[in-house]
């Protein structure tokens, strides 16, 4: 069962996102003195006096500019309104009531939902004289608060529970794992566009400018199939030489790399008319220095001309710009036409698979011996190196143990053979492979 939904909502820099990072005890959305930083419906689940709902912080709503931007920030304000059980009304106590305050009241009373006007940013007593002339918007007693300074949450959070609907039986049930899903790729590539295909609705904001995608987005999902996805889209990765002075996109970044960590899956979007780029391949790097399962998507299919072979060429060219990654499902789709879209959650559950799996001993040690008899060892310096057998450590990637006579005696190019060996073996696709050498009365060495 869903959790409640309690939205945030008011006009830009008004301390919606300070306050929902306080409550949800980390920093989520991304915090900057400009208007327009948050863009996206932000969601985190949080607790407070034994009810569990889920709190959705939202871009700044100016109701009346025509802004493609700004527009669209509107548009998912009001998805979250509509969506929401409950809806946090928030003011800036500093400035005082404005026409764009009054302009979101009229929105909010049509709404008919549950409402409780905030004024934020009330930091001492005397500030507390600023609440008189909200009682002009005609939406009940406002309710003081500064989030920068947490006073007045706890009365806050009281009143947002009281108005929640009753608790359903399941509520508190513990949540089975999901797939953790992360759009991942270069400014304009269609991240945001395939995950709005994906859900089949407008979760995130599309637009042809870079940068638009600011934070990581994270929303569950169900399939047909009753599989459970968090799909996170996130902001396009740049050189970082090109973002180093702008804070904002800094912080962006540094998300969507933290998405990567946190995946199961990444899905690493190429644009179809330029190929591979250099920064496409450091992405790439990032998602199997973190150990993650892997699809590269080929999108904007659509906008390439095509003959016979132009797909055939095109796959053979990716997997060799990114040959260290040969064993990743490489799909060609449209997100805009949504040519291809449903091969990318089919993809993902196989890797995913995959990615957790688990050999047997006995059977890894069988692949192990054909794999020798078929190549045997190398010789260094007169010596050979011996395998005496190996296990199963972990899965997230497999990881994979080698007990063997000595660990330098393992040549690159043999531990590649045997990486090969074990894909051929139990079709490792889409997922990194780790192998660890262990000698007798010595150190682990990883590799």
């Amino acid at each position: 069962m869903a959790k409640p939904l309690v939205a945030i909502v008011g006009r830009p820099n008004v301390g919606k996102s300070t306050f929902f990072n306080k409550i949800a005890g980390r920093r989520i959305s991304i915090v900057e003195d400009t208007p327009g930083v948050t863009r996206d419906r932000v969601y985190a689940d949080v607790e407070w006096r034994g009810r569990q709902f889920t709190l959705i912080d939202t871009g700044g709503v100016d109701m009346r500019s025509e802004d493609v931007l700004l527009s669209q920030m509107r548009h998912q304000a009001q998805i979250a309104m509509d969506m929401a059980d409950v809806i946090c009304f928030f003011c800036d106590g500093r400035t005082g009531l404005t026409a764009e305050d009054k302009d979101v009241a009229d929105y909010l009373r049509k709404t008919r939902k549950p409402l409780l006007l905030v004024v934020n940013k009330i930091d001492y007593l005397k500030a507390e004289e600023n609440l008189y002339e909200y009682y002009e918007l005609g939406l009940g007693d406002p309710i003081a608060i500064s989030s920068t300074n947490m006073l007045g949450l706890g009365d806050l959070l009281d009143a947002m529970v009281n108005l929640l609907p009753p608790p359903q039986p399941d509520e508190s049930d513990a949540p089975e794992h999901v797939i953790q899903l992360a759009l991942v790729g270069r400014p304009n590539v269609g991240k945001s566009s395939l995950c709005n295909r994906l859900l089949s609705e407008e979760r995130v904001m599309v637009s042809d400018i870079p940068g638009t995608t600011r934070d990581a987005i994270d929303t569950l999902f169900t399939d047909e199939q009753g599989t459970r996805f968090n799909i996170i889209d996130t902001a396009g990765i740049r050189k970082k030489k090109a973002v180093e002075d702008e804070s904002i996109e800094k912080y962006g970044v540094l998300r969507a790399i933290a998405a990567i960590e946190r995946c199961d899956v990444a899905v690493l979007m190429i644009d179809a008319q330029t190929g591979v780029t250099e920064q496409d391949t450091k992405i790439a790097g990032m998602i199997l220095d973190a150990g993650k399962g892997v699809v590269v998507v080929v999108n904007k299919w659509d906008a390439v001309e095509k003959d016979t072979n132009t797909m055939k060429d095109m796959r053979q060219q990716v997997l060799e710009d990114l040959k260290f990654m040969a064993y990743a499902p490489v799909l060609f789709l449209s997100a805009l036409t949504g040519q291809r879209v449903n091969t990318v959650l089919e993809n993902v559950k196989v890797v995913y698979q995959n990615y957790c799996r688990r050999i047997p001993t006995g059977v890894i040690n069988e692949a192990l011996a054909d794999a020798q008899a078929s190549l045997q060892p190398p010789v260094q310096g007169g010596r050979k190196l011996k395998i005496y057998y190996a296990t199963q450590q972990a899965a997230c990637p497999p990881t994979f143990i080698f007990f063997v006579n000595d660990q330098k005696l393992m040549h690159f190019a043999y531990e590649r053979y045997l990486e090969n060996q074990f894909r051929k073996c139990f079709e490792f696709i889409g997922t990194p492979l780790r192998f660890i050498l262990r000698e007798k009365n010595k150190e682990n060495v990883q590799s």
